[in-house]
């Protein structure tokens, strides 16, 4: 069946972004705004995704729902659709796309498995897609093939060979080298500011490490307003690494960083309206916000 209405499952920043793309190539976004945030109305109204009010109608309407919201609500989200699903009696292609565990994807794919709807592990690699070319979606399942449909609709689709859970293994091994990066040097630039160090330790990074600081400088100063999503993200990572035996302490640490910094001012800015900082002014700011120091 042809994919032409797709529902978004929620246009926060990324979806409503994913959302413009596909009805700038024909397609019909939608979503179901009854209850959302004046905020998220308003993302998905500049996008134009339509509203359709109420998750029954999402799923009555929708060929395909792409489910893209925190981490934490990956699974209890699925299980709402599926049950929406049931009382429709309509059964639209799902596709998660969270920074979950491959577990978790599991868990998402057996709630919509009750409504007997087909289903597509996804992963997200990259920036809201307001540019063509810098954003990817990876995907696994037995019916990737049929969200990889919508490439010709704008977005990068590509499918991992494997069963569902590979998409999410792939999102963790990506973002815990970006994110985790990204949450060291939140604390060791914040640390080097409270310490009257910045200064020289901006001369030596610009020496000794000539690739990693540009990607420190522009990165890391988009971070804050988007803490808060993170901190699920990072803690899904560390679980991700624990089932296949390894150490997750690291991403638990990165998620009280993300943690830390949502409870900040800068945490308290939205990606579209973020005031533009470069990488000192970000640390000093952070290290406003720390504790006083114990005696």
């Amino acid at each position: 069946m042809p994919l032409r209405t797709i529902g978004i499952h929620s246009p926060g920043d990324m979806g409503a972004t994913v959302g413009q793309v596909l009805a700038a190539h024909g397609l019909r976004p939608i979503a179901a705004l009854e209850g959302r945030s004046e905020r998220t109305r308003a993302l998905a109204a500049r996008a134009g995704v339509e509203d359709v009010g109420s998750l029954a109608t999402l799923v009555r309407e929708s060929d395909a729902i792409l489910s893209i919201l925190v981490p934490a609500d990956a699974v209890a989200a699925a299980q709402q659709v599926a049950a929406a699903m049931r009382a429709a009696g309509r059964a639209p292609l799902y596709v998660d796309c969270n920074a979950v565990s491959a577990e978790t994807a599991r868990a998402v794919g057996e709630a919509i498995a009750t409504a007997g709807a087909p289903y597509v592990d996804a992963s997200i690699i990259g920036p809201p897609p307001r540019v063509p070319g810098k954003t990817r979606f990876y995907a696994s399942g037995a019916h990737a093939g049929a969200f990889a449909a919508l490439g010709a609709h704008g977005l990068d689709i590509r499918v991992l060979e494997g069963p569902v859970g590979h998409a999410s293994a792939f999102k963790t091994c990506y973002a815990s080298l970006t994110k985790g990066l990204n949450a060291l040097g939140g604390v060791l630039f914040t640390y080097a500011h409270a310490m009257g160090l910045q200064g020289p330790l901006d001369e030596e990074l610009r020496l000794s490490q000539p690739a990693l600081y540009p990607w420190l400088q522009r990165s890391l100063p988009t971070v804050p307003p988007k803490a808060h999503r993170f901190v699920g993200e990072m803690e899904e990572h560390g679980r991700a690494f624990e089932a296949a035996g390894l150490p997750g302490g690291m991403m638990r640490g990165a998620a009280d960083v993300y943690r830390f910094m949502a409870g900040t001012s800068l945490g308290a800015e939205r990606p579209e309206s973020r005031t533009e900082r470069g990488l000192d002014d970000v640390a000093a700011a952070l290290a406003k916000a720390l504790a006083p120091p114990k005696n």
